[in-house]
């Protein structure tokens, strides 16, 4: 219920806010085409108000509601391959039951944290695997082993409409985005973007490196404490805490070696550790399933299947979705929220330097793709990547995961219509994430 209103208030909103500009704008008479039938990086028409010099032409920032629907099935379509491969292979872990192996492990952490999943049920390790390939910065892999978590998780669901306690605290955990490398933000701030006539890259790509990786890591510890409060988890047993401790020395370790390295020694690192991973968990699953005598492709077929199958469920979740962000982008009702908050920290007499990277922060929770796209647009505003606001910006971009795509496409692929307090608690932490960062950033480079 919470987000059909949520979903009709961005539509209502956009709608609005569009009507007025066209009104009362000249400038804004392409407005109604825009939203409609316009493209990312259109050229638009901007008429000069009566007496007043020809305006700079505008250009468009998000897909009309058209471009986007095509993109939102192109992007649903383009899972399938992904998804088939990896179901694939949880398909043969199963069979060879690697992957109740994998929630023994883990059992005695997460059945603390999930204490409605039964001991050893294949959700664990489900779970495990996508933490672990959000960990290191693989999301084609963390995708489909979220959809197979929640999957497993519906299973156990007695009320297969309304979210479960261990939906929503897997959800928000993999909302919070802890990650050891961010790799994306490092590329982005390593590459050339064009400031005015120039051209020009960070001089430090990396230096946001360790905010983000401390960022992240609260957000996580948010969420876990949002959600085990209104689940009523004691959070302070010894074993969630010696986790959360063996956890954080681990990400310790690795932010020490890293800072030894360039931006380039970072991402090799970062790509032969986690595609090297990839490889070695698919060499250990065909060898256990060699060992157990199983039969290896029909099982591989069998779990392919169901990629198929979620990759074309999700479509109508993400277009619906889709649609209601593009609206609210081109309407220009997000602009205004930035241009308010700008207005409001002017009057209070403090630093406004870090509205200038809010863009992104606002825009992250909606979409990943716009929230990198802020994120270059602001590195290409003067005085370029090197500036305060494109530093928060890449630690904003790096700190949390899109709540709504994650809303939509994982409650829709297993037809949950009732999300509970789940949209609260991931706007909460992209709340404190969001404030975290700003202080980071003042913090290193203030």
């Amino acid at each position: 219920m919470a987000l059909s209103r949520i979903w009709a208030a961005f539509i209502i909103i956009s709608v609005l806010v569009a009507g007025v500009k066209f009104v009362f704008s000249p400038g804004d008479k392409e407005i109604f085409s825009s939203m409609v039938v316009g493209r990312a990086g259109d050229t638009l028409r901007v008429a000069p108000a009566a007496g007043m010099p020809a305006a700079p032409a505008k250009v468009q920032k998000a897909d009309g509601i058209i471009e986007t629907c095509r993109g939102a099935v192109t992007l649903s379509l383009g899972l399938i391959g992904i998804m088939a491969l990896f179901m694939g292979l949880l398909g043969i872990a199963e069979a060879a039951g690697g992957i109740r192996f994998l929630s023994r492990i883990v059992g005695p952490f997460f059945s603390r944290l999930f204490p409605e999943v039964p001991p050893g049920h294949p959700a664990m390790g489900h779970m495990v695997m996508n933490f672990s390939a959000n960990f290191l910065g693989l999301d084609n892999a963390a995708t489909p082993f979220a959809l197979k978590a929640m999957d497993s998780l519906q299973e156990i669901n007695p009320d297969k409409s309304r979210a479960s306690n261990s939906q929503i605290m897997f959800l928000c955990l993999h909302q919070s985005g802890l990650q050891l490398i961010p790799v994306s933000v490092i590329a982005l701030r390593a590459s050339r973007v064009k400031v005015g006539a120039l051209e020009m890259t960070a001089a430090n790509p990396t230096d946001v490196f360790i905010p983000i990786v401390i960022a992240t890591f609260i957000a996580t510890l948010t969420s876990m404490l949002i959600v085990s409060f209104k689940q009523r988890i004691n959070i302070f047993q010894p074993v969630i805490l010696a986790w959360i401790g063996g956890l954080s020395l681990l990400i310790g370790g690795v932010v020490v070696y890293l800072r030894t390295l360039n931006a380039d020694g970072v991402q090799s690192f970062s790509r032969a550790l986690g595609n090297g991973l990839i490889l070695l968990v698919f060499l250990l699953i065909i060898l256990g399933a060699l060992y157990k005598k199983i039969n290896i492709f029909d099982a591989f077929v069998q779990g392919a299947k169901g990629g198929f199958e979620v990759a074309v469920r999700i479509i109508p979740y993400l277009v619906g979705m889709l649609v209601a962000i593009s609206l609210l982008r081109n309407s220009g009702a997000f602009d205004a929220v930035i241009d308010g908050l700008r207005w409001v920290f002017t009057r209070m007499g403090v630093d406004t330097r870090f509205v200038e990277g809010l863009p992104t922060a606002l825009i992250k929770p909606l979409s990943a793709a716009g929230a990198r796209g802020m994120l270059v647009n602001t590195m290409s505003t003067y005085p370029g990547p090197d500036s305060f606001a494109s530093r928060l910006a890449g630690i904003l971009q790096g700190s949390s995961d899109s709540t709504f795509y994650i809303i939509a496409v994982y409650f829709g692929a297993v037809s949950v219509r009732n999300t509970r307090y789940s949209i609260g608690a991931m706007l909460l932490t992209d709340l404190v994430s969001i404030v975290v960062s700003i202080l980071l950033c003042y913090l290193f480079f203030g």
